[in-house]
């Protein structure tokens, strides 16, 4: 969508997006077909610019203490897995979602006697993972 490499940096993220967002921003047509259509493109450019930030090693470098800090110390109260997308829970709130996980290890996962144990030796480390959710903190 966005025609960059999954090496591609931040900055280079950033620079393709606005670029994009220029190019089509809803706010450049009158044509009620071309409006319709940069309203479109403009959303599925955002969508894939969050995806490929959320995704990248950059942000990952930046929130790694934090990420094994709660697959470390947290429990997993809920596992969802649809499509090979497998999303895993922990108590605090923080979800992740974790791709192309194949239905084997989502079985074994399951059936695990611990499963915080199985995802942190054969899931954590092992698939891209994007953070879904945060833990919501309680003043």
């Amino acid at each position: 969508m966005l025609g960059v490499d999954e090496k591609a940096s931040l900055k280079d993220l950033k620079t393709v997006y606005r670029n994009l967002m220029k190019e089509w921003h809803p706010d450049k047509f009158q044509d009620s077909n071309e409006l319709e259509e940069a309203q479109e493109k403009s959303k599925k450019v955002i969508e894939a610019y969050h995806f490929l930030v959320s995704i990248s090693a950059e942000t990952h470098a930046e929130t790694f203490a934090d990420y094994t800090n709660i697959i470390s110390s947290s429990t997993i109260v809920d596992i969802n897995y649809k499509g090979a997308n497998l999303q895993l829970t922990y108590a605090e709130g923080n979800c992740f979602e974790y791709f192309d996980v194949p239905r084997a290890v989502y079985i074994k996962l399951v059936n695990a006697d611990t499963p915080g144990r199985f995802a942190r030796r054969h899931i954590c480390g092992s698939f891209v993972y994007r953070e879904v959710s945060k833990a919501t903190s309680v003043a």
